[in-house]
Formats: C-alpha cells, sequence, structure tokens
C-alpha cells in the first residue's frame, strides 16, 4: 500500500504528478545522479538480519553477516555517501561518525517527544535519515521524510533498504512542498531548517496547513544570542554558509510560531554551539564548526557576526 493512502487530506494528484516528475528525471541517468545512483544499486541486494535504533548510535546488521565481498561492497557505498553530516551509525560493523553528533540534539528533544505509537510523522529536510530511525523505534504508523539533495537521499534509500522498514519514506521533496499534504502530519520535526528560508513565516503557515488539529511542531533552529524578539539578517553569509536569512533570538523565533498561528508556543532549550558537537571527522573532511568562527574571538564568526547558539521549540495546533 502506497502511503498516500494513509493521508486522505493530501493533494494526492499534485503528489503524485510531482513524484513521477521526479522519478523521470532520477531515470535519465545523469552524472549527478549516477554517482549516487550507482552505489546504491550495488548493495540493494542485502538485508540485515537484526537492527537497533534504540541508543545514540543507528545499528543496521551485524559484522558477521556479511561475506567479505559484501562488506567492501557496504564499505565503498558509505564512502561513496560521504560527507556525512548526521550520525552517528553503525551499519554491518562499520562505525560511521558524522560530523554532528546528531544523538544529543535527539537527546535534547526527548524529554518534550510526544508519543509517536500509531502517529503520522513528517521530518522536514530529513538527511540521511538519523532522526527517522530514532523516531522509528518509538513506533508511528508512517515518517515521511522530506529531503531535496541526492547524496542524502540515496543515503537513506541505502540505509533503510538494509533495514527494510515500511514505515518509513523518503522523498526529494523540500519545505515548500509540504502544503500539498493538508492536515496530514500529527507530528512534524523542522530541524534545522528554518534560517535556510527568506520567508521563514509563511513556510511555517504552509507547515501548519500540514498538520492535524492538535498535532505537535517541534522546530531546532540556529540562532543568536539575547532576550530581545529580533533576527540577524547577515549580509552575504553567515558562518561561511551561504543561503543563511533570518538568524533568531529564541524570542524571535516564539513569536514567529506564534504569529503563524501556532499555540502554546514554548523554547524549551538553547545552547551555545561548539566544536565538540559539529566538527571533522574521517567520514566528513571538510570544513566545519572551528572554521566557521573566529579563531581568535570565538564569540564571533568569520563575519563578525555572534557566533551562533541552537534554539529548540515545540508548538501546537489548536485543537
Amino acid at each position: 500500500m502506497h502511503y498516500l493512502n494513509l493521508l486522505p487530506q493530501a493533494d494526492h494528484q499534485k503528489v503524485q504528478a510531482l513524484l513521477q516528475e521526479k522519478a523521470q528525471w532520477l531515470a535519465l541517468g545523469k552524472k549527478g545522479v549516477d554517482r549516487f545512483r550507482l552505489s546504491h544499486e550495488s548493495v540493494q541486494h542485502i538485508r540485515a538480519k537484526r537492527y537497533d535504533f534504540s541508543g545514540d548510535v543507528v545499528k543496521i546488521g551485524g559484522a558477521d553477516e556479511l561475506s567479505d565481498q559484501d562488506r567492501k561492497k557496504v564499505y565503498k557505498a558509505m564512502r561513496d555517501y560521504m560527507p556525512w553530516r548526521k550520525g552517528p551509525f553503525n551499519i554491518f560493523g562499520i562505525e560511521i561518525d558524522a560530523e554532528w553528533r546528531s544523538e544529543r540534539k535527539w537527546n535534547r528533544i526527548l524529554p518534550e517527544l510526544p508519543d509517536l505509537q500509531g502517529k503520522i510523522v513528517a521530518d522536514i529536510g530529513c538527511n540521511n535519515g538519523y532522526y527517522m530511525f530514532r523516531m522509528a523505534h518509538h513506533k508511528p504508523k508512517l515518517v515521511v521524510g522530506f529531503e531535496p539533495y541526492l547524496q542524502h537521499y540515496f543515503t537513506f534509500k541505502t540505509l533503510n533498504s538494509f533495514a527494510g522498514k515500511e514505515n518509513l519514506a523518503c522523498e526529494l521533496l523540500g519545505v515548500e512542498h509540504i502544503g500539498l499534504f493538508k492536515e496530514s502530519f500529527d507530528v512534524v520535526f523542522l530541524m534545522g531548517i528554518l534560517y535556510h528560508r527568506s520567508s521563514p513565516i509563511e513556510a511555517l503557515r504552509e507547515i501548519r496547513t500540514a498538520m492535524k488539529p492538535g498535532g505537535i511542531l517541534l522546530v531546532e533552529s540556529q540562532g543568536i544570542p539575547g532576550t530581545k524578539p529580533v533576527a540577524l539578517f547577515p549580509e552575504k553569509r553567515y558562518a561561511k554558509v551561504p543561503g543563511t536569512y533570518f538568524v533568531p533570538t529564541g524570542a524571535c523565533l516564539a513569536n514567529w510560531l506564534s504569529r503563524a498561528g501556532f499555540a502554546q508556543v514554548q523554547i524549551f532549550f538553547s545552547h551555545q554551539m561548539s566544536s565538540q558537537e559539529q566538527r571533522r571527522t574521517e567520514w566528513m573532511v571538510f570544513e566545519s564548526y572551528e572554521d566557521f568562527i573566529d579563531s581568535r574571538e570565538p564569540t564571533l564568526t568569520r563575519e563578525g557576526y555572534p557566533a551562533p547558539i541552537r534554539i529548540f521549540a515545540r508548538a501546537e495546533i489548536p485543537s
């Protein structure tokens, strides 16, 4: 059964047309697609006998489950998907230390996590699916990941082909497509996305339309320190990252949520970023947090802006 059958309020015609368009694009076999598609196909025959999503490390398969030949294929595929941004993972005994210590973010969310059992969930900007696998431990009916980047899409597709979790799905869609899923989700995760939107309130309003009455939104966002409801609008880049628009204080993020129509808005955690949480590893060899911050003044970015904090918020749709 296609998961759209579980989303009766969604615009099935438009969603299916969009997914068909994406599938046709993938089938063209262009160089950018083949780089990841061929890696996926090389290990598509492999299935894990066991998995464990309950701990900090997402574990799929055991080291004793593969022949030497298949182990080499899996290792090569995992290396082909570099750089790994979210993790950690252990895939058939291969330890993957990603750039972000994503388990820390998940553990901060856990005290505010609603009961996911039997729920329909969206993870917007799901990346390689680390958080989707962590959600799967809580037995949701369905988790739909929205991920527009080929690298992350095929990484999740490969990992889940090993794990075989039928209640997890990922599509080459972005937050701009969430409005096609009217009143579809009980819980929405929006982590590391909002400050990349040129119109954050409009994005939140679109997300609101995709949520059921009584639904819960969990937001994690880059932010700046301060108690006033303001947002930084960088001239060109923020912490060397292009495509960063509004970087809010916690009070500003709360106001965005309220003015987008959410209720019971709560900022439940914030913390200063550090190179202990985001850093180079063997699986992500490019620039990371320490390269984004002024080496002489760690309270500032390379551009001279306030160094980032991370802000966690919870909001609800009125019943």
